[in-house]
């Protein structure tokens, strides 16, 4: 699955950015470029997952101003990542329809500005958990995902590996650990059963998107496993992943940190989720297929997460 695809032929982004026809296109910055630069859905998708964490390890004994933080901190560095791989990806978002309208691919925003403030909101979110949180552990947490999104993900195997993906997913697996370390200040089992449903999660849900947009990501020179290996064994991929994460959610019953209804809506949302993906095989419209894949693992996610609090097990 290792196969490298060649970025000889990309355009410069630099090049780019310094026709006097683009120049004249591009728009002053606002501060909606800064916010979606952030990537706010993911945020907000990865912050219910830090919530999630966070509930069960306190049991419904909620300090608040310590969630505050935590949620706090767990934000900015997420927001960090993001704006650095919007600085990294400018070259290559240029090439992509549902990216090219970026600030940092437009020009509206430059380069040297994008750094810093990625830079300045990953610097304030680890020293939040550092010192807010007064969590050594979730702040060491936030550094580890951070640094693999950055640099082992997107610097790296984006742009070289099929196993961009899979490896990328243990930077999306650690919002839920930091949320669960803040309070507990310890990796345990329940660290564990998070980081597991997380990383199970983001595979196929990530693949889906891929199998839409093949060949966009194609033309960007990424070698996404959909791109390399076709379809058909993505879609295997995708079964694989999805299969072993429906009795990963279940060890949370079984370690008794939430109780039963959490313990049916994620038995059946994640047979749903299994039965869904071995559809896939027959699928005639394999486009529509895999939109509705990707619409259904981020339904799956939220909900998992949001029952996951209301049905946390009390001291």
């Amino acid at each position: 699955m290792d196969n490298q695809v060649s970025l000889d032929d990309r355009t410069s982004f630099a090049g780019a950015a310094s026709a006097p026809e683009e120049q004249a296109a591009v728009k002053p910055a606002t501060w909606r470029d800064f916010v979606h630069l952030a990537k706010p859905g993911i945020l907000f998708s990865n912050l219910i997952t830090a919530v999630g964490g966070f509930w069960i390890a306190s049991k419904w004994d909620i300090d608040g101003m310590l969630m505050l933080w935590t949620m706090l901190g767990t934000v900015l560095v997420m927001a960090s990542g993001c704006v650095l791989n919007n600085y990294l990806d400018r070259d290559m978002d240029i090439k992509m329809s549902r990216t090219k309208k970026r600030a940092t691919a437009t020009g509206a925003v430059k380069p040297g500005t994008v750094l810093v403030y990625g830079i300045t909101l990953g610097v304030a979110g680890l020293a939040m958990l550092q010192f807010l949180a007064a969590s050594s552990l979730a702040a060491l947490l936030g550094l580890l995902g951070l640094f693999v999104y950055v640099w082992v993900y997107t610097a790296w195997l984006k742009r070289t590996s099929v196993w961009s993906t899979v490896i990328g997913g243990i930077s999306g697996a650690v919002p839920p650990v930091i949320g669960y370390c803040a309070v507990t200040n310890e990796i345990d089992a329940g660290a564990w059963i998070l980081f597991a449903i997380m990383f199970l999660w983001q595979p196929p849900h990530f693949w889906a998107l891929g199998i839409r947009r093949r060949e966009e990501y194609r033309a960007a020179g990424y070698p996404l496993l959909p791109v390399v290996h076709g379809v058909f064994p993505t879609k295997i991929s995708m079964v694989r992943y999805v299969v072993l994460l429906v009795p990963a959610s279940l060890l949370l019953y079984m370690y008794d940190y939430v109780g039963e209804i959490y313990l049916f809506a994620a038995a059946i949302m994640g047979l749903i989720w299994t039965f869904m993906s071995v559809a896939g095989f027959r699928a005639k419209d394999e486009d529509l297929w895999a939109k509705r894949m990707f619409m259904y693992s981020i339904n799956y996610l939220t909900l998992l997460f949001l029952i996951m609090v209301i049905d946390t097990n009390g001291l």
